[in-house]
C-alpha cells in the first residue's frame, strides 16, 4: 500500500484532521482522501478492500482531536516572547468550552501574532503527518523522510517594511519614545535602587519631558497597515556611531523586529565613515545581548549595583 506523500496530499490531510465533524480515510491506491461515511452510504465502497499488493487499501489518518488542538495552543502561547499578548492568550485558554473561539478572537486583535500562530500550527501538524507517514514507511521497510521546518519569524517579518526616517515620522517616534521611557521609569521605581535610582529617574523623566529625536541616522519599521512598529536612532560623533534608541511597541515585541531594525541599520552604515558602533543595553533587556553577539558586538562596560542590606553573607 505504498503511496507518495505529496504537498497536495499533506494539505488535504491537514484539512481533514481539523474537520472535527467529518470522518476521512486515505485511499492508498489513488493517493486521495475519501469521506468514509459518504463512501459507505452512497458510493458502495468496501473500506476493508485490499490494495492488490497484500495490504489494506483504505487506512485511517493521523489521530487529531480537540485535546491535541488545545495542547498545541498551550505550547504556542508558552513560547511567545511578547508578555502582553502571551497574557491575553493565556486568559483566553481559560474559557472552557468557548476556548477555541476566545483564542481565535484574541489572535484577531494581533494580526502579526495571528500569522505566527498559523505558521506554527501548520509546521507542527505537518510534522505529525510526517511522523505518521514514517511509521508506515518503517512497516514497509523503506527509508523515512524528513521535514524542513519553516522559519516563522521570517514569514512574519515579510509583513513589515523597514525604511529610512522621514520628517512625518517624528510625532509617532517621539510618542513611542515617551511610552518606552514610562516603562523604564516604572522598572526603576520597582527596582528599589536608592540614591543611584533617583539620579536615573530624574534623567529618564528629563528625557521624557524633552523627547525630541534627531532625524539623522534613523530607521523605522512599519506594519502592513502603515502602523509604526519600532524605530532605531543613532548619533554620529566623528567615526563613532552611538545607537541612542532602539524601541519597539509592546504589541509588536517578540517578532524579531528589534533584531531586524538593528541589522538593517548596521547595513546602512558606511564602514569607510563609521569605525565603531556603541549601544547601551538597559537592565531588563539582557536577553537582547544574544542579538548583539550575533552581530559581533562585544561587551564594553557592565555596571552592577548592590543595596548593601541585601548582601548575602556580609
Amino acid at each position: 500500500m505504498q503511496f507518495t506523500l505529496t504537498d497536495a496530499l499533506i494539505d488535504d490531510i491537514l484539512f481533514a484532521m481539523e474537520d472535527q465533524m467529518g470522518e476521512f480515510m486515505l485511499d492508498t491506491v489513488e493517493g486521495v482522501l475519501i469521506s468514509s461515511l459518504e463512501s459507505c452510504d452512497f458510493l458502495d465502497v468496501d473500506l476493508d478492500a485490499d490494495d492488490g499488493q497484500g495490504g489494506q487499501r483504505y487506512i485511517s489518518l493521523p489521530e487529531w482531536d480537540s485535546a491535541d488542538g488545545f495542547r498545541l495552543m498551550e505550547h504556542f502561547v508558552a513560547g511567545l516572547r511578547n508578555p502582553v499578548i502571551r497574557d491575553e492568550l493565556n486568559s483566553a485558554l481559560g474559557y472552557g468550552k468557548k476556548v477555541f473561539r476566545a483564542f481565535k478572537d484574541t489572535l484577531a486583535r494581533h494580526p502579526e501574532t495571528e500569522k505566527l500562530w498559523f505558521s506554527y500550527k501548520d509546521k507542527k501538524m505537518k510534522m505529525e503527518i510526517v511522523r505518521w507517514y514514517n511509521g508506515l514507511m518503517e512497516e514497509w521497510g523503506l527509508e523515512k523522510i524528513g521535514v524542513e521546518p519553516d522559519d516563522t519569524e521570517d514569514l512574519v517579518l515579510e509583513d513589515f517594511r523597514f525604511r529610512p526616517f522621514q520628517k512625518e515620522d517624528i510625532f509617532r517616534t517621539e510618542e513611542l519614545h515617551r511610552r518606552c521611557l514610562d516603562e523604564y521609569i516604572q522598572t526603576l521605581a520597582e527596582a528599589d535602587a536608592g540614591f543611584f535610582q533617583d539620579g536615573i529617574l530624574k534623567k529618564a523623566q528629563a528625557l521624557k519631558d524633552n523627547s525630541k529625536l534627531s532625524s539623522e541616522d534613523c530607521m523605522v519599521a512599519e506594519s502592513r497597515g502603515n502602523e509604526l512598529a519600532g524605530y532605531v536612532c543613532g548619533k554620529k560623533a566623528g567615526s563613532v556611531m552611538f545607537i541612542q534608541n532602539l524601541e519597539v511597541k509592546p504589541e509588536f515585541r517578540g517578532l524579531g523586529i528589534g533584531e531586524a531594525l538593528l541589522a538593517k541599520f548596521l547595513d546602512s552604515l558606511d564602514p569607510l565613515e563609521i569605525d565603531q558602533v556603541f549601544l547601551d543595553l538597559p537592565s531588563g533587556m539582557e536577553n537582547f545581548s544574544r542579538v548583539l553577539h550575533r552581530e559581533s558586538f562585544k561587551p564594553y562596560m557592565v555596571r552592577y549595583w548592590l543595596k548593601l542590606c541585601n548582601r548575602q553573607g556580609g
